[in-house]
C-alpha cells in the first residue's frame, strides 16, 4: 500500500470513528424562561419559574399527570385511615440524593418537618393539618393530621413534597440545592442562567437522555423567541400570544398549548403596613370601582390575541369548583364613578408593581388606560420579577400585577392567599367567615359539599377584593423541532422524562 493510500485509509477510519462516536456527544437542552426564579429552595420559594426548575432538580413524593390525577414518585403507594386523620406512604427503595446520601423515610420526615417549622418556610399553611410525621421503618412514613385534609396529596405533588438532602440543612440551601431529581445543580448566574447536569444515579435515569439543561432568563418575549429562531435556545415557555402566528409559520418550530389551572390578578395591600393606608386599601368600594373600570374581554383581545379566558374568580372553567352562576362582570364606567363618589374619592392614585417582561408591561398599560377613564390614576412601577415577592412580603406595596400558576386542588388557588395568616396572604386580608369556610373545605372530600364552602368564601371575597381576578391563562410553548417527546401539562411545568434532542 502506498503512503498516499495509507493516509486515505487512516482518514477514513478516523472519520468512521468520529461518526460512530456521534451518539455519545452530550445532548444539551436550552430553555428560555420569562423570569428569574427567587429562592432555589422549595420550602422558601414562591415563583412559577422556580417550580419549572425544581421539576428537573428535585423529586417529590407524588406528582400529577395531564389528567390531574395524583401519581407515584418517591412514594410508591399511600392510603388514608377511615377517619381521614392518618396518611401512610410507602417510600421507594434504592433512591439517592445528589450528594450520595440515602433517601429513606427518615429523610422524608426531615423534609416535611423542615417545611413545617423553618421560620422562612412558605409551605407552612400547605402543611397546616400535619400534627406530626413519623418514620417507623426506612420505607414507611406516617402523617398524623389534626383533621382530614383533602388537598394534602395535591400539596405533596408540588413544593411541599419536594425532597432535599437533610445533610444540606446545616447551611442555606438556595445557593447550592442538593435534591434527588433527574438533574443536579451546577451553577446559577443571577438574572442570566441556571445550569443542571444529568444525575446518572437517578432511579429512573433511563427516561432522561438530555445530559445538560440550561435555563436562560430572558424577560423580553420577542427576544426570547428570536433566540429560539436563531438556534440559541431549544425551547421557550409562555410564548407571547402576539408571537404565536409567527412561531407557527416558522418551519423549524412546533407550538404547543394547553389550558392552565391558574389566573392573573391584581393583589391589593389591605393591611400590610403603612402602605396599605390608601383609599384603595382601606375602602372596598374603591377596589370595586377599579374592578369595574376594567374590560376583561378587551384586555384579552388587545394583549393576548384572545387566547386567555376572562374571569373574576380563582378557579378556571375546567375546574369543578368554577362558579358557572357567576358570569365575568362587564365594564361599567358609570357604576365605577358612582362607587368612587360614594367612597369620597372621585380621584384616586396608587402604585402598581409590575414585572419587567414585555407582556406584563403591555397588560399594565392597558389597565392604566382603562382605569384613568373613571378617575383612577395607576402609577406603574416596573421591577425584576423575583423582587416583587420580597417587596410584597415586606408590605412595601400598594398593589401588584401578578399571575398564579394554579394548583390541582382548588385549595391551592385560595387558602394560602385568603385565610388569616396564610403563607402568601401578603395583603393581610382577614375574615372569620372566609377562614371558617376554607378551613372546613380542607377536611371535606365530597365535591358537592366543598363547592358550597368555596362559594360561601367567594361571596365575601368578591365584595372585599383582596385580589382582583382578570383571566385564566393558557400555557404555550415554542419548541425547536429537533426536540421531541415533550408532553404539556395543565400545571404549566416542563417535565423532561422522554424529552430528546435529536
Amino acid at each position: 500500500m502506498s503512503a498516499k493510500h495509507g493516509r486515505t485509509a487512516f482518514a477514513a477510519l478516523l472519520l468512521a470513528a468520529v461518526l460512530g462516536a456521534a451518539p455519545a456527544i452530550a445532548a444539551d437542552l436550552r430553555i428560555g424562561l420569562q423570569e428569574d426564579p427567587d429562592m432555589l429552595d422549595p420550602h422558601e420559594a414562591r415563583t412559577f419559574v422556580g417550580r419549572i426548575v425544581f421539576n428537573a432538580l428535585c423529586d417529590k413524593l407524588v406528582d400529577s399527570n395531564d389528567k390531574l390525577e395524583i401519581v407515584p414518585r418517591i412514594a410508591t403507594s399511600w392510603n388514608f385511615s377511615a377517619d381521614g386523620k392518618t396518611l401512610t406512604m410507602k417510600i421507594r427503595e434504592g433512591v439517592k440524593f445528589h450528594d450520595g446520601t440515602t433517601l429513606d423515610a427518615a429523610a422524608v420526615k426531615a423534609n416535611i418537618d423542615r417545611a413545617r417549622t423553618l421560620a422562612t418556610s412558605l409551605r407552612k399553611s400547605e402543611l397546616g393539618s400535619v400534627a406530626k410525621v413519623e418514620a417507623p421503618d426506612p420505607t414507611t412514613v406516617v402523617f398524623t393530621l389534626n383533621a382530614p385534609d383533602a388537598p394534602l396529596l395535591a400539596q405533596l405533588s408540588d413544593r411541599a413534597g419536594m425532597l432535599l438532602s437533610p445533610a444540606s440543612f446545616d447551611k442555606p440551601v438556595a445557593p447550592n440545592p442538593v435534591c434527588s431529581g433527574p438533574y443536579k445543580f451546577v451553577e446559577r448566574v443571577q438574572n442570566d442562567r441556571i445550569v443542571l447536569t444529568r444525575f446518572k444515579d437517578y432511579y429512573d435515569a433511563d427516561k432522561y437522555t438530555v445530559d445538560n439543561v440550561t435555563f436562560r432568563i430572558i424577560p423580553d418575549s420577542t427576544v426570547r423567541l428570536a433566540n429560539l429562531r436563531s438556534g440559541q435556545l431549544d425551547m421557550i415557555e409562555r410564548l407571547a400570544p402576539s408571537d404565536i402566528k409567527a412561531a407557527k409559520a416558522d418551519p423549524k418550530l412546533n407550538v404547543v398549548s394547553i389550558a392552565g389551572l391558574g389566573y392573573q390578578g391584581i393583589t391589593i395591600n389591605l393591611g400590610n403596613g403603612e402602605r396599605a393606608k390608601t383609599p384603595l386599601g382601606m375602602d372596598k368600594r374603591v377596589r370595586q370601582a377599579f374592578s369595574l373600570s376594567l374590560d376583561r374581554d378587551a384586555i384579552n383581545q388587545v394583549v393576548f390575541e384572545g387566547v386567555m379566558a376572562p374571569s373574576a374568580q380563582p378557579f378556571p372553567p375546567a375546574s369543578p369548583y368554577h362558579d358557572k352562576n357567576f358570569p365575568t362582570p362587564k365594564r361599567d364606567v358609570a357604576k365605577a364613578k358612582e362607587l368612587l363618589k360614594a367612597a369620597g374619592a372621585e380621584k384616586v392614585s396608587f402604585e402598581m408593581l409590575v414585572a419587567n417582561s414585555t407582556q406584563e408591561q403591555q397588560l399594565a398599560q392597558v389597565i392604566q388606560a382603562m382605569a384613568s377613564e373613571v378617575g383612577i390614576d395607576v402609577k406603574i412601577k416596573s421591577t425584576e420579577f423575583a423582587t416583587i415577592f420580597k417587596v410584597q412580603m415586606a408590605g412595601d406595596f400598594q398593589s401588584t400585577l401578578l399571575q398564579w400558576s394554579g394548583r390541582v386542588d382548588p385549595d391551592g388557588n385560595v387558602h394560602q392567599f385568603m385565610t388569616t395568616g396564610g403563607s402568601v396572604n401578603d395583603p393581610k386580608f382577614s375574615n372569620a367567615e372566609v377562614d371558617k369556610a376554607l378551613n372546613t373545605a380542607r377536611g371535606v372530600y365530597d365535591v358537592a359539599e366543598r363547592q358550597k364552602l368555596y362559594a360561601a368564601a367567594e361571596k365575601i371575597t368578591r365584595e372585599e377584593l383582596p385580589i382582583i381576578y382578570l383571566f385564566h391563562r393558557a400555557w404555550t410553548w415554542a419548541i425547536d423541532k429537533k426536540v421531541t417527546g415533550f408532553e404539556p401539562n395543565p400545571d404549566g411545568m416542563i417535565r423532561l422524562a422522554g424529552v430528546k434532542v435529536n
